[in-house]
Protein backbone atom coordinates (compact mmCIF):
# COMPACT_ATOMS: atom_id res chain seq x y z
CA UNK A 1 0.00 0.00 0.00
CA UNK A 2 1.53 3.48 -0.70
CA UNK A 3 0.86 6.04 1.23
CA UNK A 4 0.15 9.73 0.00
CA UNK A 5 1.35 12.77 1.94
CA UNK A 6 0.38 16.32 1.07
CA UNK A 7 2.95 18.85 1.33
CA UNK A 8 0.11 21.28 2.12
CA UNK A 9 -0.25 20.38 5.21
CA UNK A 10 3.73 20.39 6.23
CA UNK A 11 7.00 20.10 4.27
CA UNK A 12 9.20 17.91 6.46
CA UNK A 13 12.71 19.04 6.31
CA UNK A 14 15.91 17.63 5.29
CA UNK A 15 14.65 14.36 4.47
CA UNK A 16 17.48 13.03 2.29
CA UNK A 17 19.64 14.16 5.60
CA UNK A 18 17.65 12.27 7.80
CA UNK A 19 17.39 9.22 6.01
CA UNK A 20 21.45 9.43 5.33
CA UNK A 21 22.02 9.91 8.79
CA UNK A 22 20.07 7.42 10.35
CA UNK A 23 20.71 4.72 7.85
CA UNK A 24 18.03 2.72 8.48
CA UNK A 25 18.01 -1.48 9.16
CA UNK A 26 14.94 -2.61 7.46
CA UNK A 27 14.04 -5.04 10.21
CA UNK A 28 15.21 -2.65 12.43
CA UNK A 29 12.60 -0.66 15.54
CA UNK A 30 12.48 3.38 15.12
CA UNK A 31 10.76 6.16 16.63
CA UNK A 32 9.85 9.54 14.92
CA UNK A 33 9.20 11.41 18.39
CA UNK A 34 7.35 14.52 16.50
CA UNK A 35 4.72 12.74 13.53
CA UNK A 36 3.43 16.11 12.64
CA UNK A 37 2.06 16.09 8.58
CA UNK A 38 4.14 12.16 8.72
CA UNK A 39 6.82 13.44 6.03
CA UNK A 40 9.42 11.69 7.72
CA UNK A 41 7.41 8.89 9.04
CA UNK A 42 6.62 8.26 5.43
CA UNK A 43 10.38 8.22 4.34
CA UNK A 44 11.41 5.64 7.29
CA UNK A 45 8.32 3.32 6.27
CA UNK A 46 9.49 2.78 2.77
CA UNK A 47 13.19 1.28 4.20
CA UNK A 48 12.12 -0.75 6.44
CA UNK A 49 10.89 -4.72 5.58
CA UNK A 50 10.36 -6.28 8.90
CA UNK A 51 10.77 -3.09 10.90
CA UNK A 52 8.32 -1.18 12.70
CA UNK A 53 8.46 2.41 13.56
CA UNK A 54 6.60 3.94 16.46
CA UNK A 55 5.00 7.53 16.16
CA UNK A 56 4.37 9.73 18.61
CA UNK A 57 2.63 13.50 18.77
CA UNK A 58 0.28 15.21 20.87
CA UNK A 59 -1.80 17.54 18.21
CA UNK A 60 -4.65 15.60 17.37
CA UNK A 61 -4.82 16.83 14.07
CA UNK A 62 -1.39 14.41 13.81
CA UNK A 63 -3.31 11.81 14.78
CA UNK A 64 -5.87 12.10 12.25
CA UNK A 65 -3.04 11.82 9.86
CA UNK A 66 -1.59 9.04 11.05
CA UNK A 67 -4.74 7.26 9.52
CA UNK A 68 -3.58 7.50 6.42
CA UNK A 69 -0.87 5.11 7.78
CA UNK A 70 -3.04 2.27 8.11
CA UNK A 71 -1.49 -0.90 7.30
CA UNK A 72 1.71 0.48 7.19
CA UNK A 73 4.15 -1.04 10.01
CA UNK A 74 3.32 2.27 12.06
CA UNK A 75 1.59 2.46 15.95
CA UNK A 76 0.81 5.76 16.29
CA UNK A 77 0.92 7.58 20.13
CA UNK A 78 -0.60 10.60 20.81
CA UNK A 79 1.12 11.61 23.13
CA UNK A 80 4.64 13.74 23.84
CA UNK A 81 8.13 12.72 23.40
CA UNK A 82 9.29 12.88 26.83
CA UNK A 83 7.33 9.70 27.69
CA UNK A 84 8.67 7.73 24.62
CA UNK A 85 10.51 5.38 27.01
CA UNK A 86 7.78 4.35 29.14
CA UNK A 87 5.74 4.07 25.54
CA UNK A 88 8.28 2.19 24.38
CA UNK A 89 8.66 -0.49 26.98
CA UNK A 90 4.33 -0.92 27.39
CA UNK A 91 5.05 -2.67 23.57
CA UNK A 92 7.49 -5.11 24.48
CA UNK A 93 10.30 -3.05 22.83
CA UNK A 94 13.74 -2.35 25.02
CA UNK A 95 15.82 -0.88 22.52
CA UNK A 96 15.42 1.15 19.49
CA UNK A 97 17.58 1.07 16.06
CA UNK A 98 17.23 4.85 15.84
CA UNK A 99 15.04 7.64 16.75
CA UNK A 100 14.08 11.07 15.15
CA UNK A 101 12.75 14.22 16.81
CA UNK A 102 12.17 17.08 14.30
CA UNK A 103 11.88 20.15 16.93
CA UNK A 104 10.05 22.69 14.96
CA UNK A 105 5.90 24.01 15.09
CA UNK A 106 4.63 22.38 11.49
CA UNK A 107 3.79 24.48 8.83
CA UNK A 108 0.18 23.53 9.81
CA UNK A 109 0.03 24.67 12.72
CA UNK A 110 1.99 28.05 12.16
CA UNK A 111 -0.83 28.87 9.04
CA UNK A 112 -3.95 28.08 11.70
CA UNK A 113 -4.91 31.02 13.30
CA UNK A 114 -6.67 30.06 15.84
CA UNK A 115 -3.59 27.88 17.57
CA UNK A 116 -2.36 31.15 18.03
CA UNK A 117 1.65 30.05 16.85
CA UNK A 118 1.78 33.05 14.22
CA UNK A 119 2.08 36.78 14.40
CA UNK A 120 0.72 36.86 11.09
CA UNK A 121 -2.60 36.34 11.85
CA UNK A 122 -4.96 37.34 14.44
CA UNK A 123 -6.25 34.51 16.07
CA UNK A 124 -7.28 33.61 20.11
CA UNK A 125 -3.34 33.03 22.14
CA UNK A 126 -3.15 30.09 23.00
CA UNK A 127 0.18 28.34 21.31
CA UNK A 128 -0.95 24.86 22.96
CA UNK A 129 0.70 22.13 21.26
CA UNK A 130 -2.10 19.82 22.53
CA UNK A 131 -5.13 21.94 23.07
CA UNK A 132 -6.47 19.87 25.52
CA UNK A 133 -4.05 20.54 28.50
CA UNK A 134 -5.56 23.85 30.05
CA UNK A 135 -1.86 25.78 30.31
CA UNK A 136 -2.08 28.20 27.20
CA UNK A 137 -0.15 30.92 26.07
CA UNK A 138 -3.46 33.41 27.18
CA UNK A 139 -3.30 31.81 30.60
CA UNK A 140 0.42 32.68 31.08
CA UNK A 141 0.10 36.28 30.43
CA UNK A 142 -2.45 36.23 32.44
CA UNK A 143 -1.56 34.65 35.45
CA UNK A 144 2.50 35.04 35.51
CA UNK A 145 3.72 38.21 37.31
CA UNK A 146 6.54 40.51 36.28
CA UNK A 147 9.41 38.91 37.14
CA UNK A 148 7.95 35.37 36.03
CA UNK A 149 7.53 36.61 32.63
CA UNK A 150 10.43 38.64 31.99
CA UNK A 151 12.15 35.78 33.52
CA UNK A 152 10.79 33.21 30.60
CA UNK A 153 10.77 36.01 28.24
CA UNK A 154 14.82 36.19 28.52
CA UNK A 155 15.83 33.06 29.17
CA UNK A 156 13.47 31.17 25.74
CA UNK A 157 13.25 34.23 24.02
CA UNK A 158 16.76 36.06 24.51
CA UNK A 159 14.71 39.09 24.40
CA UNK A 160 16.55 42.51 24.62
CA UNK A 161 13.91 44.70 27.43
CA UNK A 162 12.23 41.74 28.47
CA UNK A 163 11.70 42.98 32.11
CA UNK A 164 9.88 46.51 30.02
CA UNK A 165 7.56 44.19 28.35
CA UNK A 166 7.05 41.80 31.34
CA UNK A 167 5.39 45.56 32.87
CA UNK A 168 3.80 46.28 30.08
CA UNK A 169 1.55 42.85 29.63
CA UNK A 170 0.59 43.19 33.48
CA UNK A 171 -0.19 47.14 33.00
CA UNK A 172 -2.33 45.93 29.71
CA UNK A 173 -4.28 42.89 31.20
CA UNK A 174 -5.37 45.19 34.01
CA UNK A 175 -7.07 47.04 31.79
CA UNK A 176 -8.18 44.46 29.58
CA UNK A 177 -7.91 40.84 28.82
CA UNK A 178 -5.13 40.02 26.41
CA UNK A 179 -6.73 37.29 24.14
CA UNK A 180 -5.93 37.63 20.97
CA UNK A 181 -2.17 37.34 19.31
CA UNK A 182 -2.57 40.97 17.63
CA UNK A 183 -3.57 42.40 21.57
CA UNK A 184 -0.14 40.81 22.29
CA UNK A 185 1.64 42.41 19.41
CA UNK A 186 0.48 45.72 19.78
CA UNK A 187 1.90 45.34 23.37
CA UNK A 188 5.09 44.54 22.20
CA UNK A 189 5.58 46.23 19.81
CA UNK A 190 6.40 49.87 20.39
CA UNK A 191 9.46 47.88 22.25
CA UNK A 192 10.93 46.28 18.99
CA UNK A 193 13.70 47.84 17.06
CA UNK A 194 11.97 49.43 13.94
CA UNK A 195 14.39 47.30 11.41
CA UNK A 196 13.56 44.63 13.07
CA UNK A 197 9.98 44.47 14.35
CA UNK A 198 9.10 40.80 13.01
CA UNK A 199 12.26 38.99 14.03
CA UNK A 200 11.76 41.03 17.58
CA UNK A 201 8.21 39.42 17.87
CA UNK A 202 9.31 36.35 16.48
CA UNK A 203 11.06 35.79 19.93
CA UNK A 204 8.90 37.06 22.19
CA UNK A 205 6.21 34.47 20.75
CA UNK A 206 9.20 31.80 20.25
CA UNK A 207 9.51 31.89 24.08
CA UNK A 208 5.59 31.58 25.03
CA UNK A 209 5.25 28.96 23.16
CA UNK A 210 8.21 26.88 25.01
CA UNK A 211 7.05 27.90 28.53
CA UNK A 212 3.44 26.91 26.89
CA UNK A 213 4.33 23.46 25.88
CA UNK A 214 7.54 22.63 28.49
CA UNK A 215 9.47 22.27 25.30
CA UNK A 216 12.79 22.05 26.44
CA UNK A 217 12.12 19.98 29.96
CA UNK A 218 10.84 17.68 27.29
CA UNK A 219 13.80 17.82 25.21
CA UNK A 220 16.31 17.47 28.44
CA UNK A 221 14.40 14.38 29.34
CA UNK A 222 14.80 12.75 26.15
CA UNK A 223 18.17 13.55 25.47
CA UNK A 224 18.88 11.36 29.23
CA UNK A 225 16.67 8.49 27.71
CA UNK A 226 17.80 7.93 24.77
CA UNK A 227 20.93 6.89 26.44
CA UNK A 228 19.07 4.12 27.93
CA UNK A 229 16.54 3.88 24.86
CA UNK A 230 19.10 3.24 21.39
CA UNK A 231 21.19 0.13 21.49
CA UNK A 232 24.82 -0.21 20.61
CA UNK A 233 25.36 1.43 17.04
CA UNK A 234 22.01 2.85 17.09
CA UNK A 235 21.26 6.60 15.74
CA UNK A 236 20.13 9.70 17.22
CA UNK A 237 18.77 12.71 15.17
CA UNK A 238 17.16 16.07 16.20
CA UNK A 239 16.45 18.61 14.36
CA UNK A 240 16.62 21.92 16.06
CA UNK A 241 15.33 25.71 14.96
CA UNK A 242 16.47 27.60 17.14
CA UNK A 243 20.00 27.96 19.51
CA UNK A 244 18.62 27.25 22.57
CA UNK A 245 17.59 23.93 21.60
CA UNK A 246 20.92 23.14 19.36
CA UNK A 247 23.08 24.27 22.52
CA UNK A 248 21.37 21.27 24.91
CA UNK A 249 21.48 18.97 21.53
CA UNK A 250 25.60 19.64 20.82
CA UNK A 251 26.50 19.67 24.65
CA UNK A 252 24.76 16.45 25.25
CA UNK A 253 26.15 14.51 22.61
CA UNK A 254 29.47 16.07 22.48
CA UNK A 255 30.21 15.47 26.47
CA UNK A 256 27.08 13.66 27.42
CA UNK A 257 25.67 15.72 29.19
CA UNK A 258 22.98 19.31 28.37
CA UNK A 259 25.59 21.90 30.13
CA UNK A 260 28.58 20.82 28.21
CA UNK A 261 30.96 19.65 30.61
CA UNK A 262 33.62 17.23 29.87
CA UNK A 263 34.21 14.24 31.23
CA UNK A 264 36.94 12.00 31.14
CA UNK A 265 38.05 8.66 32.18
CA UNK A 266 41.87 7.71 34.04
CA UNK A 267 42.64 7.65 30.23
CA UNK A 268 41.46 10.94 28.33
CA UNK A 269 39.09 9.48 26.61
CA UNK A 270 35.39 11.28 26.84
CA UNK A 271 32.97 9.90 28.41
CA UNK A 272 29.92 10.10 26.33
CA UNK A 273 27.12 7.92 24.90
CA UNK A 274 26.97 9.49 21.50
CA UNK A 275 29.72 10.04 19.21
CA UNK A 276 28.36 12.83 16.83
CA UNK A 277 28.41 11.73 12.69
CA UNK A 278 29.91 14.93 12.23
CA UNK A 279 31.38 17.94 14.13
CA UNK A 280 29.01 20.45 12.65
CA UNK A 281 25.40 20.47 12.07
CA UNK A 282 23.51 19.71 8.87
CA UNK A 283 21.69 22.59 7.41
CA UNK A 284 19.28 22.75 4.38
CA UNK A 285 20.48 23.34 0.91
CA UNK A 286 20.26 26.62 -1.07
CA UNK A 287 17.57 25.07 -3.22
CA UNK A 288 15.35 23.18 -0.44
CA UNK A 289 15.52 26.80 1.25
CA UNK A 290 13.97 28.20 -2.09
CA UNK A 291 11.58 26.33 -1.41
CA UNK A 292 10.69 26.15 2.01
CA UNK A 293 11.62 29.18 3.51
CA UNK A 294 10.67 27.60 6.95
CA UNK A 295 13.67 25.34 6.51
CA UNK A 296 16.13 28.50 6.65
CA UNK A 297 17.02 27.63 10.62
CA UNK A 298 16.62 24.38 10.49
CA UNK A 299 19.97 22.20 11.92
CA UNK A 300 20.50 18.53 12.09
CA UNK A 301 22.54 16.60 14.31
CA UNK A 302 23.36 12.68 14.31
CA UNK A 303 25.56 10.67 16.41
CA UNK A 304 26.02 7.18 17.13
CA UNK A 305 25.08 5.38 19.96
CA UNK A 306 28.62 3.54 21.91
CA UNK A 307 28.40 0.33 23.65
Amino acid sequence: MVTTISEDYHIPVMVDEVMKGLAIVPTGNYADLTFGGGGHAKRMIESLAGGHLFAFDKDPEAAQRAQLFTGQPLTFIRASFQFVKEFIHFYGITQLDGLLADLGTSSHQIDTPERGFSIRFDGVLDMRMDPNVPHSAQRVVHTYTVDQLAHLLHTYGEVTGATAIAKAIVQARNHAPIVTTHQLKAIVEPFAPKLKVNQYLAKVFQALRIEVNNELVALERLLQHSVELIKPAGRLAIISYHSLEDRLVKNFLNTGNVWGEVQQDAYGNLLRPFVPLQKKPFVPSIEEVRKNSRARSARLRVAIRVA
